[in-house]
């Protein structure tokens, strides 16, 4: 029976072994492979876009995830209000996270091109020319990064919504009778309770920010003339349009070293949120 049981749990793992075997590991292993030789990335430093790259990526994870994250919470406790317009406009608030990135990015594109919506509307309200947006670096870079914020910034708020409706409302009362209220008692009793989860959700949407190629290809290409690239996106053009897959895996791969010791803090911490629980 015992032996019957063990073939049948085999049958059953089986399937998952098999596709987390060829969806996860062969495509890492592989990856580790091709960018294994220490030439890559004496070749990517000399590669004139390689830096200019890394400064990007830092600055838009640097400033989209903490930027993002910060409003996140601030605009939660806007969302606790018990009034119903406030609730009627959560719905709304929370659409650009429904929304397809790809097309949302492709919609932020088209609006700022030139002679777009918001040159447009520049012109009309203000009568004043708007910029070219993506003939200059920073304006493009900013606006990848409120791209990326406007379009994450609901999912956030929703998970630092649901965290503040589980503090008990008698550790509130108890905060207002020693004379805490408003932005006091956000500051002594609010984000103290919820520092922990904050702290994982920034570890974890930068993981998530690392790699993401969505925003910056398809709001800014990373023009102008490569300039708004990030690590992504740089290692995307190497593989496919400079036909060097090894040299756009090493790109890639070149951001481990800051994403590593994030994944161990992050599990860390996960471990000692359990450990208190």
């Amino acid at each position: 029976m015992r032996g019957s049981d063990f073939r049948w749990a085999i049958a059953f793992v089986l399937p998952y072994a098999a596709v987390f075997f060829v969806f996860v590991l062969y495509p890492f292993g592989y990856a580790l492979w091709m960018a294994h030789r220490p030439s890559l990335y004496a070749e990517l430093i000399a590669d004139r876009s390689y830096l200019p790259a890394v400064v990007n990526t830092l600055l838009f994870a640097g400033l989209g995830v903490n930027v993002k994250m910060f409003l996140a919470l601030l605009l939660s406790g806007f969302f606790m209000r018990r009034r119903w317009w406030i609730r009627a406009s959560l719905a709304v608030f929370i659409l650009p996270w429904v929304i397809a990135a790809a097309q949302a990015c492709v919609s932020f594109h088209w609006m700022l091109q030139e002679q777009g919506l918001v040159d447009g509307l520049l012109s009309a309200l203000f009568g004043i020319d708007g910029p070219i947006w993506f003939n200059d670096r920073w304006l493009a870079l900013g606006a990848n990064i409120v791209v990326y914020i406007w379009k994450w910034m609901p999912f956030w708020t929703v998970i630092f919504l649901a965290a503040r409706m589980r503090i008990p409302r008698d550790i509130y009362d108890a905060a207002e009778v020693d004379g805490a209220t408003g932005t006091r008692r956000f500051v002594h009793v609010t984000f103290p309770l919820l520092a922990n989860l904050y702290l994982l959700c920034t570890l974890l949407s930068t993981l998530w920010i690392v790699g993401d190629f969505t925003t910056v290809y398809l709001v800014s290409g990373g023009g102008p003339a490569g300039t708004t690239d990030v690590l992504a996106t740089l290692g995307f053009h190497y593989a496919f349009d400079s036909a060097r897959p090894a040299l756009g895996v090493a790109a890639v791969l070149s951001a481990f070293p800051v994403l590593i010791p994030i994944v161990i803090l992050l599990m860390r911490r996960l471990h000692t949120s359990e450990a208190e629980l």
